[in-house]
């Protein structure tokens, strides 16, 4: 387990590295996802899977795919061939940085050490959701506003005027 946590977060530093330093936005969405997965190894690794289960299916899925969907919709990047993005170069990074979590995680599942119980409290969903809405819940009904009023500018701001309608309104 020692093993998988260090290799797990040598892997989020690497990718995190990869997300600041990248210059294609596409590029470092990807490297960041990456890097959410080795987080989430590392929880695994630490003996709280509920929190790596949560990292993966929140983080890296549902906000990944919005930050893929921005990244598209704004077209961040700069202008090349339609091709230009799918050369090897450009996938060698996260491919390399995502078979070595794979090899961890099959490394680990063959040894059997993430069915081990780690001493300490085990964080369940019953014991998050008890801390969320017990003495959390208005904090999590603000985020729950400010994320509603974010989506909101977002979606006035990203809105395109019409080219049909003049500029006087009618």
């Amino acid at each position: 387990m020692e093993l998988a946590f260090y290799l797990s977060g040598l892997v989020a530093v690497l990718a995190t590295v990869g997300v600041i330093t990248g210059k294609n936005p596409v590029h470092a969405v990807v490297y960041l996802i990456v890097s959410l997965i080795a987080v989430a190894m590392v929880f695994f690794a630490l003996g709280a899977p509920f929190a790596g289960a949560l990292e993966i299916i929140v983080y890296a899925g549902a906000i990944m795919v919005l930050f893929v969907f921005v990244v598209m919709m704004l077209n961040l990047g700069p202008d090349e061939d339609s091709a230009g993005w799918r050369h090897p170069r450009h996938w060698a990074g996260p491919t390399l940085l995502a078979t070595v979590m794979l090899a961890v995680l099959v490394t680990l599942l063959i040894r059997g050490d993430l069915v081990q119980a780690i001493e300490g409290d085990l964080l369940t969903a019953r014991s998050v959701a008890l801390t969320l809405f017990g003495p959390w819940l208005m904090v999590v009904e603000l985020s729950g506003l400010l994320l509603l009023g974010a989506l909101i500018a977002a979606s006035h701001v990203g809105r395109r005027s019409n080219p049909l309608r003049n500029r006087s309104g009618h």
